[in-house]
């Protein structure tokens, strides 16, 4: 019992103090006393006691122990907003997660060839740092790694990098431009999303898959295109890239296709539209359009739907705050949920849909589209169907249009 009781204090001594050992005012963990290797960590719960510059050494003798310095711990440094610049020995392979979030102070740092880890935020919210050079020796770009810093103007992934963590570039507003090495395989959920000064990106034939919302939100990007190795494109890649004027599929790519010079990224065996920018053209073999597709395209004026499309994604028009009328084909069978939320511009809506073939909507399809001012024209003798039909019926003005002979156009009924 004496011995257990003397266990339990120096357990609670040691997460009292979240250290093993203090020497120059850094902080040691040991790791592997077999191996006399330790970690640099933290001196209390998340202290900011490291402040101006900080050398790491590669070796600290304790109590006539020499100890190799391996690694940077799990929140090492996390808060110390004074810390100013670090030095980081050959001796370190790893820096954990969260080691250095919110050191706001920081403006460079080099990391080592010895590295070949970098964990989970390791970076995050270093809002300081302008530059980072990431050794031959890292093979993948932790999630979060350099989320936030929006100081960061120039990235060098050298050629080991093979995939790029989620959320690893998010927000970083101050690059202009990022080379992705051809070793880089897979780029992650929203890695660059928000990085709204980039204004290209090059995306190289080794890269097969395109995360969840991977550049949703750069702003900047002007032209995009994606290689014959990416097969998989997922939700939304690159909604909110407001100033795309060009986005293509490279010739031969065996999943997905730009027909008929569409300026948009089509999905072949299902003929579905999954991102298009503001100079899109739908083709008429498309017979849907894919969620997000054009979601926060604010430069998008107008556009065609063909009456080839039968449905229409969840978000697919979404924040299109430039588009003032939109015309629905009579081949449309199902709008998902919030197609055209917060389409403010819009002052016209025509759908041609038959009220044979009408169907419900979901009220938030139009969410924050004025029904007072949008006006909803309906073919002639549908509007009593319209009027009292989920989603169509909240519209204030729904006005019938006569047919004029010419598919799918009407004029209004006088």
């Amino acid at each position: 019992m004496k011995h257990l009781f003397t266990a339990l204090l120096l357990l609670c001594a040691t997460a009292a103090t979240a250290h093993n050992f203090e020497v120059d005012g850094i902080y040691y963990d040991v790791t592997y006393d077999i191996n006399k290797t330790v970690e640099v960590t933290y001196g209390g719960e998340y202290s900011d006691e490291y402040t101006g510059n900080v050398v790491i050494p590669e070796s600290v003798t304790y109590n006539g122990t020499t100890y190799s310095v391996t690694s940077i711990g799990d929140d090492a440094f996390n808060g110390c907003t004074g810390l100013t610049s670090i030095e980081i020995p050959n001796s370190v392979t790893s820096i954990g997660d969260d080691a250095f979030r919110g050191c706001t102070g920081l403006t460079s740092i080099t990391i080592p060839n010895s590295v070949t880890n970098i964990g989970e935020g390791a970076f995050e919210d270093c809002t300081g740092l302008t530059s980072i050079t990431i050794p031959n020796s890292v093979t993948s770009i932790g999630i979060s790694a350099f989320y936030g810093c929006a100081g960061l103007t120039s990235v060098t992934i050298p050629n080991s990098v093979t995939s790029i963590g989620y959320y690893a570039f998010y927000e970083c507003k101050g690059l202009t431009s990022i080379t992705i090495p051809n070793s880089v395989t897979s780029i992650g959920d929203v890695a660059f999303a928000y990085c709204s000064g980039l204004t290209n990106i090059t995306i190289p034939n080794s890269v097969t898959s395109i995360g969840v919302g991977a550049f949703r939100g750069c702003s900047g990007l002007t032209n995009v295109e994606i290689p014959n190795s990416v097969t998989s494109i997922e939700y939304g890649a690159f909604s909110g890239c407001s100033g795309l004027t060009s986005i293509k599929v490279e010739n031969g790519n065996s999943v997905y296709d730009s027909r008929d010079n569409c300026n948009a990224i089509i999905k072949t065996r299902t003929n579905t539209l999954i991102s298009g920018c503001k100079n899109s053209v739908i083709p008429n073999s498309v017979t849907s359009i894919g969620g997000a597709a054009f979601e926060s395209c604010t430069g998008l004026t107008s556009i065609t739907i063909p009456n080839s499309v039968t449905s229409i994604g969840r978000y697919a028009f979404r924040d299109c705050t430039g588009l003032t009328s939109i015309t629905i084909p009579s081949s449309v069978t199902s709008i998902g949920e919030r197609a055209f939320e917060s389409c403010s511009g819009l002052t016209s809506i025509t759908s041609i849909i038959p009220a044979e073939s009408l169907f419900a909507i979901n009220p938030n399809v139009f969410y924050e589209v004025d029904n007072t001012v949008c006006t909803l024209y309906v073919p002639v003798g549908t509007k009593e169907t319209y009027a009292s039909t989920e989603g169509w019926k909240d519209f204030v003005n729904i006005v019938e249009k006569g047919f004029t002979g010419i598919e799918d156009v009407y004029d209004e009924v006088k």
